[in-house]
């Protein structure tokens, strides 16, 4: 591994994580954070809210969503605004799953279809963040990509 790699960190962290070595995977993913990797804020954000190899800390799994969903991290700013809202702070949940949903979440655009039906937010938000959110979906498109999901379907139906 690269010194000072925080990808690879990550990565190895994930390793460590899969096989129960929650503590190296914790030293891993601290590391890697350390050197601004949003995915391992976002890994320590789980085992923060799961206690996996650590104490449960609502501080330090928030702290580590914040940072993650500041690096780009959708699922993390996803998770933010259910947090919210399980607090009762409505306007910012919707806000979090409105820049997540422009992220190309899906769970954020479920969220705010529950919101609008709840009369949270309003019918042009909703179509804002629609549009936001399928212009995220379309940019991930390429033919690369759907030539390579065509593969994969035909070799799981060989199977």
């Amino acid at each position: 591994m690269e010194a000072n790699d925080p990808v690879a960190m990550t990565q190895w962290g994930k390793k460590q994580y899969v096989k129960g070595n929650y503590s190296s995977a914790f030293e891993y993913f601290t590391r890697a954070a350390e050197l601004g990797d949003v995915l391992a804020h976002y890994q320590l954000a789980l085992m923060h809210h799961y206690g996996d190899g650590v104490e449960k800390d609502k501080g330090k799994e928030m702290y580590h969503l914040e940072e993650a969903a500041i690096g780009g991290h959708p699922y993390a700013r996803y998770n933010i605004g259910c947090e919210e809202w399980k607090n009762g702070n409505d306007e910012r949940a919707a806000k979090h799953w409105i820049i997540a949903a422009s992220q190309g979440d899906d769970s954020s655009m479920k969220a705010l279809i529950a919101a609008y039906k709840g009369g949270l937010i309003n019918k042009e938000d909703l179509a804002a963040a629609l549009r936001a959110h399928q212009a995220a979906v379309d940019a991930t498109k390429s033919p690369q990509r759907e030539a390579a999901e065509e593969y994969r379907q035909m070799m799981s139906s060989a199977d």
